[in-house]
């Protein structure tokens, strides 16, 4: 009869169990589920305005920073992520040549 507690611990030893990076989703399916639910978000209403997320102590990418700038609400409150070349790359490679400091597809690269 075999010992069930080293059975368990020779097939544990034998299985990846120990490796969780098999269980991570590419960083491809990563960008387009963020895509998605902005997209959603900003489907039921403007979004919250840019300033007010960075009061809150979000860092915004350089291109949320430049619309700060524009003195038009309007302006603040929408995804520039849609019109982003870093989505349109994140959303088709693995590692996308993207490397905007605070740039949320840039995190999904990691």
């Amino acid at each position: 009869m075999i010992d069930e507690e080293r059975f368990f611990i020779a097939l544990a030893e034998r299985t990846d169990a120990g490796d969780r990076s098999a269980d991570r989703a590419p960083s491809r399916v990563k960008s387009r589920l963020y895509s998605a639910l902005v997209a959603e978000m900003a489907a039921d209403g403007s979004l919250q305005p840019l300033g007010v997320t960075k009061a809150c102590g979000r860092n915004l990418c350089v291109f949320e920073n430049l619309l700060l700038m524009v003195p038009d609400e309007r302006v603040t409150s929408m995804n520039p992520c849609r019109v982003c070349h870093a989505r349109v790359l994140a959303e088709r490679f693995e590692s996308a040549p993207i490397y905007w400091a605070h740039c949320p597809y840039v995190k999904f690269q990691r």
